[in-house]
């Protein structure tokens, strides 16, 4: 019970600031305070225009139209004409500045969302689809952008519209501009309560696109292993399944939103037909003039007209509401690894001395396993370790943790003898260089890919490093050359010359501290030969941490660690732990006989 009066609260709290979310964009607009001013004085400018053109059709009625006057009547259509002028040119410059600020808001807005995303800890990107993230930095913003520009431009022109007409009906009819105030309320509370089911129904409208975009760039990412498993009619059913159920979703927001116009034109024209029926009223009795009616209803169609488009605009700026709560989700999401309040200089200079004290780790989304039950060890600086073990022993989570993507449950992890946890995680990560067991290659150049994370580097630096990966032979070889696009995630190349493209990454990293994660696992024999020779010129010198699986390439590592059920249970060097006949050389024995096989 409790549970659910906790849930009906929040509801209800959500309900209640429907509209509050829109008020992050105000930082961005305040911004650009001199296109804000000319916006506004642009708005006030035809606005303005607008109102005194009721004025010159009263004066013209009440005055008739006869030879007499001829000499007023042309005065009075040239000043329209000047009215018009004023009003078109205000109009055009109102248009340009809040379009101008839409844009120029979203690309603000969207460069510091993912600046933000950039920032977050990697349990964020665990618990959370890449496909929705897309979805709101990229729809979502788009709904803000189209509100933020035409639709605040044309809320912003009726509210002034709508204050300026009010005020002139009452300086025209004090008694009919009474009624309008009492018909007022019950025009607009009914309004206000369909735009927030407008709301909430359009954030499940975009949650539900979400999810869809998420779904297809999953399948897109894996279109070969769809293809290869004949799984093409499945993937695109559960797609066009997300689709539809997205199209209902946004079919009922469209419906609300479309009662929603309805409602609010027929209750503000029926209001202004009762009381331009009482004006008349007042006419035939003789306490208002043909004229002043007249000024009355024009200024009456204004308030009518200016109401009824904010209600259709309504909907739209309750859409950009929710797009604007879902990207402050995201903004308001803190990192979970960061530096702390006065972060401890890195030792200088850095020798990449790494060691874990008594540490236990479970993954946040883990469901509660534990990955790491108190690992202790330590590697010197310059020496080279690797650690083996089954598939789930914890190897790579040591990865996870000397990077900082994590922090231990509890125990410590140093390098050079300095907690991790004490230390800017950034300036950290620049002095490590991976090389993982599946290398990301990015759609750019392979010159770019390359020169990934080095910063600004000489083209004889990133062919230094491609040569000392022994991928200069092929990326010469290339098109273009270095400056061929590898295509999204490296599609046009092996999966050995991916490995290679990540091996001169780290070449071109110069890091003290090197974490190589099976770096040789994609590559033909002759090829393993030949980068493993690049691999030990680029190991001199550094602390050299590597996983592996295959045994065959460690043999020559200062010292193995073997883990399992994230413990270490052995280390030692290769010929020891075979004679110790433990799992490492079960392990051994198992794959040396495969390889002789």
């Amino acid at each position: 019970m409790a549970d659910g009066t906790s849930a009906t609260v929040e509801g209800e709290g959500r309900r209640r600031r429907s509209m509050r979310p829109l008020g992050m964009l105000l930082p961005y607009l305040m911004r650009y305070r001199a296109q804000l001013a000319a916006a506004g004085l642009a708005l006030i400018a035809a606005a303005g225009a607008t109102l005194t053109v009721p004025i010159a059709i009263r004066r013209m009625i009440d005055h008739g139209f006869n030879a007499d006057d001829a000499a007023a009547i042309n005065t009075y259509f040239l000043a329209l004409i000047a009215v018009v002028a004023v009003l078109a040119a205000a109009s055009s410059l109102r248009f340009y500045f809040v379009s101008w600020l839409g844009e120029r808001v979203v690309a603000d807005l969207r460069a510091d969302v993912f600046r933000h995303l950039t920032a977050l800890g990697i349990d964020f990107f665990d618990r959370n689809k890449s496909g929705e993230i897309a979805s709101r930095l990229t729809a979502d913003t788009t709904q803000i952008k189209a509100v933020a520009g035409a639709n605040v431009s044309i809320a912003l022109r009726n509210l002034v519209m709508f204050a300026g007409a009010i005020t002139m009906m009452v300086v025209t009819s004090p008694g009919l501009s009474g009624l309008v105030l009492v018909a007022l309320p019950i025009v607009v509370l009914p309004l206000v309560a369909f735009g927030r089911r407008v709301r909430l129904r359009s954030r499940k409208a975009q949650d539900m696109l979400a999810d869809a975009s998420a779904y297809a760039s999953e399948a897109i990412g894996a279109m070969r292993t769809v293809q290869a498993f004949t799984a093409e009619a499945s993937v695109a059913g559960r797609f066009a399944r997300s689709v539809e159920a997205a199209f209902h979703a946004a079919r009922s927001s469209t419906a609300a939103r479309a009662a929603l116009t309805a409602f609010g034109i027929f209750m503000v024209f029926s209001s202004m037909v009762a009381v331009l029926w009482w004006g008349a009223q007042d006419v035939l009795a003789g306490r208002m003039s043909p004229g002043t009616l007249g000024q009355f209803l024009f200024y009456a169609v204004i308030g009518a007209g200016a109401l009824g488009e904010l209600s259709q605009v309504w909907g739209d700026i309750a859409n950009a509401a929710g797009a604007a709560e879902r990207l402050s989700e995201i903004l308001d999401e803190r990192p979970s690894i960061g530096a702390p309040a006065s972060p401890l200089p890195l030792p200088a200079p850095l020798r990449g001395g790494v060691s874990f004290e008594r540490v236990t780790f479970r993954y946040p989304e883990g469901g509660g396993a534990t990955a790491l039950h108190g690992v202790d060890f330590a590697v010197a600086p310059g020496e080279r370790v690797a650690v083996v073990g089954p598939s789930g022993a914890g190897k790579s989570t040591l990865f996870n943790l000397i990077l900082r993507f994590y922090d231990p449950a509890s125990g410590r992890v140093l390098v050079d003898g300095v907690d991790l946890a004490r230390l800017d995680p950034i300036e950290w990560r620049r002095h490590v260089a991976i090389v993982p067991q599946d290398p990301v290659i990015f759609a750019a150049s392979a010159s770019e890919n390359i020169a990934f994370g080095a910063g600004s580097t000489s083209e004889a630096a990133i062919r230094a490093a491609a040569s000392a990966a022994h991928a200069d032979g092929f990326v010469t070889a290339l098109p273009k050359g270095y400056e061929t696009e590898l295509g999204e995630r490296g599609v046009t190349l092996s999966g050995g010359q991916r490995q290679r493209i990540a091996i001169a990454r780290a070449v071109l990293r110069d890091a003290p501290l090197l974490l190589l994660d099976e770096a040789t696992s994609a590559l033909d024999a002759e090829s393993e030969a030949a980068v493993q020779q690049a691999l030990d010129r680029l190991m001199e010198g550094r602390t050299t941490i590597v996983i592996a699986h295959r045994l065959a390439t460690i043999l020559k590592a200062d010292r193995i660690l073997v883990m399992e059920d994230g413990r270490i249970v052995e280390q030692g060097r290769h010929d020891e732990l075979v004679a110790a006949g433990g799992l490492y050389a079960r392990l051994a024995r198992l794959q040396f006989r495969a390889d002789a096989a």
